[in-house]
């Protein structure tokens, strides 16, 4: 039986912001139901002990998110959030106190990556001070993302977008060096206990358009990951954000006989042999950029 330690359920499509760097789903707006929920969290339970609430979508906006952190706590499940922050207001009484909450990424670089955001500093303040009640009280992990970084990190729009943003995590955490300077790539830095800031370069998400590649190489896609989107699709990894690599419906079928059909074992056996198979991985700059071929 494949074990993953990393399992993404995707409990909304939907977001709330337009980022330069998130291309818009062309998938129908979802909402998954609880009692859909409930029946993927049994089904995917002999697979994993950890989920990350997101592919695409931002989790907040889920208006039943703390039934669905609950019901994650009853099957024995510890969770994942990745949010860009900005509904913290609305959602925070549904997110402090329960115990399947392992970890909260905020987004940050989804401020400047959205041309309609306003109050940076505003924003960034309530980030922070939710964060600090999150690990204080809580227990909770927090990430804080700028990954928003040129290949060279060196060009002045990256340092004067984020300048701001550093500053303002300086104070909160009253630090005696500029956080700037301790860029390493693939590495945190520790601000506080369980709080973390991670720096990288802009993500970009796989593209059927993109160029292809020579078809060699590995990838932990059905090793250590694989996702549900809102709609039931299950994906091969957390990249596969409209579902091109369509591996079957959880609501026509068994998860566990969805990743032993043929298209799975094709990818599973393909990479095994470092041989890529389908063409979205094909066209996957972050297996290239990151060089795992074995």
């Amino acid at each position: 039986m494949k074990k993953f330690k990393k399992f993404y359920v995707e409990i909304t499509s939907v977001c709330n912001l337009a980022c330069s760097f998130c291309p818009p789903t062309e998938r129908k707006s979802a909402f998954i139901k609880v009692e859909t929920f409930n029946n993927i969290l049994d089904q995917i339970k002999p697979h994993t002990d950890h989920i990350y609430y997101h592919v695409k979508g931002e989790p907040l906006l889920h208006p039943k998110i703390d039934e669905l952190l609950d019901l994650s706590h009853q099957k024995g499940f510890k969770v994942n959030l990745t949010t860009n922050g900005t509904l913290l207001h609305k959602a925070k009484h549904k997110l402090l106190g329960k115990p399947a909450l392992r970890q909260i990424n905020f987004s940050l670089h989804s401020f400047d990556g959205h041309a309609g955001s306003t109050d940076k500093e505003g924003y960034i303040t309530s980030v922070l001070s939710f964060a600090r009640e999150a690990a204080d009280k809580h227990n909770i992990l927090i990430s804080f993302r700028l990954w928003n970084l040129d290949e060279d990190n060196s060009t002045n729009l990256e340092r004067n977008r984020n300048s701001e943003i550093l500053a303002l995590i300086e104070k909160e955490f009253n630090l005696d060096y500029k956080l700037e300077d301790q860029f390493v790539r693939g590495k945190g830095i520790k601000l506080a206990e369980r709080i973390y800031l991670n720096q990288d370069h802009e993500f970009k998400w796989p593209d059927l358009k993109e160029k292809e590649d020579e078809g060699k190489g590995f990838c932990h896609a059905l090793r250590n990951q694989a996702g549900i989107l809102s709609d039931g699709t299950v994906i091969p990894c957390c990249l596969d954000g409209e579902g091109v690599i369509n591996l079957g419906n959880i609501n026509d079928k068994p998860f566990s006989e969805i990743i032993e059909g043929e298209r799975a074992n094709n990818l599973y056996n393909g990479f095994s042999r470092r041989e890529v198979v389908e063409e979205l991985c094909k066209k996957c700059g972050y297996r290239q950029r990151f060089n795992i071929a074995r």
